[in-house]
């Protein structure tokens, strides 16, 4: 009986167009080899989702498989699982492994083929789990081993003129969902049929924008009534009233990076106590993104908006951060969570950092104006200032519909 391979070289038909140029990959990888270098370190092992695909252009689908992006000083190497057969290899700047399923643990004996052993590695800490990690011990016997994810995380924040194109055209798909999502808002429809006007606008409009594109994951949070106080709460299928109050949210995936809009709006009219509190979030992110200009800290931005919320007795009523960068990003991968306006982050805004205004209060069932007040701006910082790329009208003179 022939021995089945661990792994080979699946490379099936041609490399296709991939999100960006040759050139700008080749500068991402430039940019891991210097991290490679300051740290003195022979390779990069990385697994997420977002480095993988920042810096090879490949999304993978895990479906409890591992996967990798092996760079070296000479090699740049996805490591992907056989069930994708040549998908790796046609969508990937670079080299293209493909492990197979015969014995277990062929993913780690792929990876120390191009690693080797005994080498100083970089790895992504938050992302391996105990299993891998030790595996990867196990298999490369590293002599030094080193969390690369912070200094990948800190390259990804600062935005490519190319990126910030691709973030802006998701930002203009963000606002076509928008649009069709406030046409097919009135009494007596479910959450679940607005959520699908607006995700099959987003698709159309993608597909149009971006031909040659990979098309997965676009999607809407569309929320009514009491499901709006939460930023993150799934469709249902309640059906809306006259009066609710509503959050859009319309989340476009271009090639792996997720943009964003969302707005709150009310059902055909909007009740005296629920109008102060939504002019009032409105107010506070329209001076949020007042203050988004460079030189500004994370930390003061968010002091700032604290001290406004303050003044007006609503503090008590925010419920997170008051936003965060964009880029290789989805709602289960890719947090450049040194990007964020909360307290606890110190980073300095800079011209190519791309970040969002996204005040919320969320009162309570049974309080005079209850539910979730959110409004979602993305902002690119300039030389000496920011540029709002969302265009979907914020505020009551827009959102009452229906």
């Amino acid at each position: 009986m022939t021995e089945r391979p661990e792994f080979y070289r699946f490379h099936n038909g041609d490399k296709v167009a991939l999100p960006f140029a040759a050139d700008e990959y080749e500068d991402r990888i430039a940019g891991l080899r210097d991290i490679l270098e300051v740290h003195s370190l022979d390779a990069a092992v990385l697994t997420s989702m977002h480095n993988i695909a920042y810096y090879s252009g490949f999304l993978y689908c895990s479906f409890g498989r591992p996967y990798a992006l092996v760079v070296t000083p000479t090699d740049c190497v996805t490591i992907s699982a056989g069930i994708d057969a040549g998908q790796p290899w046609r969508r990937c700047h670079g080299d293209s492994i493909t492990y197979t399923d015969w014995k277990r643990d062929n993913y780690w004996r792929a990876v120390a083929h191009v690693v080797g052993t005994g080498k100083a590695v970089g790895v992504e800490a938050d992302h391996l789990t105990l299993v891998q990690s030790d595996k990867l011990n196990g298999f490369l016997k590293p002599k030094r081993g080193m969390d690369i994810a912070p200094a990948t995380m800190q390259q990804r924040m600062m935005k490519s003129p190319a990126e910030i194109e691709l973030i802006r055209a998701g930002a203009a798909v963000a606002d076509v969902g928008g649009y069709a999502i406030r046409d097919a808002v009135k009494a007596g429809v479910r959450e679940i049929d607005v959520a699908m006007a607006g995700r099959d606008a987003m698709e159309v409009e993608i597909a149009k924008r971006f031909p040659a594109a990979e098309y997965r994951d676009t999607w809407v949070w569309f929320q009514s009534g009491i499901d709006t106080d939460g930023a993150h709460n799934p469709v249902t299928g309640r059906v809306l009233t006259r009066g609710d109050i509503l959050s859009l949210n319309c989340f476009p995936m271009i090639s792996g990076y997720y943009t964003a809009l969302e707005r709150t709006m009310f059902v055909g009219e909007v009740d005296t106590a629920s109008l102060k509190l939504w002019e009032a979030n409105v107010a506070a992110h329209e001076y949020g993104m007042s203050l988004l200009k460079p030189g500004a800290s994370c930390a003061e931005v968010t002091a700032k908006i604290n001290a406004f919320f303050a003044e007006r007795d609503l503090l008590q009523y925010r419920t997170f951060g008051y936003g965060h960068s964009f880029g290789v990003l989805s709602h289960y991968y890719g947090r450049e969570a040194g990007l964020e306006l909360r307290e606890d982050i110190d980073t300095v805004l800079e011209p190519g950092m791309v970040i969002s205004m996204e005040p919320m209060l969320t009162i309570a069932e049974g309080q005079p104006g209850a539910g979730g007040y959110r409004e979602h701006d993305i902002l690119v910082i300039t030389e000496d200032g920011a540029e709002d790329i969302t265009h979907y009208p914020y505020g009551p003179a827009f959102n009452v519909v229906g």
